[in-house]
């Protein structure tokens, strides 16, 4: 359990920091104190800062971060057990999904230390124009510089993860803020890393007002970029203030799923029922609107309501529960205030059981209602019949948002139709749009981001290409 790992300090320079005043981790289920954290402000960040910079004057060789990344893999590994428990304690994520995280940060660890090995910039076929004869060119990938990390709360570990893996394999020194409400997965990465063999100042992390850390990250000419992770509107914001920097974004869904009349309605039933309510839907992919051709729309319908209300609401420590609570009472008030407010019919939930939101399914809700266009992040799915693949197109398309969408259907012109027509980042066939590999791009178009997560894609957004050009003899 937390007990060995309740008070945490923070980590700046190699050294476990306190400043007197603590931040209390409760646990989302139950309100108790799992944790507490020493409490950040604007200094130690820029202690933070200070420590980073001083670190990347003696630059880690490749095979130095690769075997750091693959002793932090191993360590997940070892410990599997602990941090699962840790992220369900701090996080009130169910037992089986904070399994299925704690295994997936091994997993992004590996990939990056992968990466670490192989980063190379590229020939440049300099005789291609007259003007290159006689020379040789080629690239170098240079980090980026020091890398302000900023992660949400709903996967408190491997988010966390895929920020500071690749950072270490660019050869990057990060400044880590964690989400207040979660910060314990995150302390305990950077102890393994330390226990890795990480010298200081390499990673520091910070727990504290989001504002007053931010400013600090964003004004501080030394951090060259920002990866943020969360709300569309705090990431976006960060974009506009921090102008000169790399602001790298990954934010939030309206995630949808096209059901063709064609389609295995029993599997597409089963992916939404599984993939609509893990972790009570806290997540940015997590399955929210569906669209179902007509002719199916009944038969999936009946084959999706005793699903969702077979999974078991309750205590996220217990090994079989399904769907555990939402972060904060904030967050249950909105969500069932955004249920109440829909015009479409509630076909199972929409009331709470204990202090828990039910897994709800509403039936065609108007378009404009926020169940249907904004970002619920909640167990929350809608269920609308369409006429054609081509309305159900438009619809999914219908957001500000646009991470990843998925269609079920056994026809390969309709899998490749919606392939190129749906605007977002990824598209899932015969799957669900919340699956997510750890070494894939990942990331949106519109307001879901800029940028593609997985350690590939991360580090290469995290260097920079240098040109050298030789003249030869």
């Amino acid at each position: 359990m937390v007990a060995a790992l309740t008070e945490k300090r923070l980590l700046i320079g190699g050294e476990w920091i306190e400043t007197g005043e603590w931040i209390d981790v409760r646990s989302p289920y139950s309100g108790d104190v799992v944790g507490r954290v020493a409490k950040a402000g604007a200094r130690e960040t820029c202690q933070a800062v200070d420590a980073a910079e001083k670190a990347m004057r003696e630059p880690l060789p490749a095979h130095k971060r690769a075997e750091i990344l693959v002793k932090v893999a191993a360590a997940l590994g070892r410990r599997h057990d602990e941090v699962a428990r840790l992220i369900s304690d701090e996080a009130g994520k169910p037992m089986k999904a904070a399994r299925v995280e704690a295994q997936r940060a091994m997993s992004t660890y590996t990939f990056a230390a992968v990466e670490a090995r192989k980063l190379a910039g590229e020939m440049v076929p300099m005789d291609a124009a007259q003007a290159g004869t006689g020379k040789l060119a080629f690239t170098l990938r240079q980090p980026v510089g020091i890398v302000g990390a900023i992660s949400p709360f709903n996967f408190p570990l491997n988010l966390v993860a895929h920020k500071l893996a690749p950072a270490l394999a660019a050869g990057c020194a990060v400044v880590l803020k964690p989400a207040s409400q979660t910060p314990l997965s995150a302390l305990l990465l950077a102890e393994l890393e330390q226990e890795a063999g990480l010298p200081p100042g390499w990673l520091n992390v910070v727990v504290g007002p989001a504002s007053e850390l931010g400013d600090v990250l964003v004004e501080d000419e030394r951090v060259k970029l920002i990866t943020f992770t969360g709300s569309s509107g705090v990431g976006w914001g960060l974009r506009e203030r921090a102008h000169r920097k790399r602001v790298n974004l990954e934010l939030g869904n309206s995630t949808p799923v096209i059901v063709a009349a064609d389609a295995d309605v029993s599997l597409a039933a089963t992916k939404v029922a599984q993939n609509g309510f893990s972790f009570a839907g806290q997540s940015c992919i997590s399955v929210q609107r569906v669209y179902v051709e007509r002719s199916a729309y009944d038969t999936f319908v009946a084959a999706l309501i005793p699903l969702v209300e077979s999974l078991k609401v309750g205590d996220p420590a217990e090994e079989d529960t399904d769907v555990g609570p939402v972060i904060d009472d904030d967050a249950r008030e909105r969500i069932l205030e955004w249920i109440r407010a829909s015009s479409g019919d509630v076909l199972t939930g929409g009331d709470l059981e204990g202090e828990l939101i039910r897994p709800t399914v509403i039936a065609n809700p108007a378009r404009e209602e926020k169940v249907s266009c904004e970002e619920v992040f909640g167990p929350v799915c809608t269920v609308t019949a369409v006429e054609s693949v081509d309305e159900a197109i438009e619809l999914a398309n219908g957001t500000r948002y646009g991470l990843q969408a998925g269609i079920f259907t056994s026809s390969i012109a309709n899998a490749l139709t919606a392939a190129q027509r749906l605007e977002f980042g990824g598209v899932t066939v015969n799957e669900a749009p919340t699956f997510r590999s750890d070494q894939m791009p990942y990331g949106g178009v519109k307001d879901s981001g800029n940028t593609r997560e997985g350690p590939h894609y991360a580090v290469r957004e995290m260097t920079e290409e240098r040109l050298v050009v030789v003249e030869l003899p």
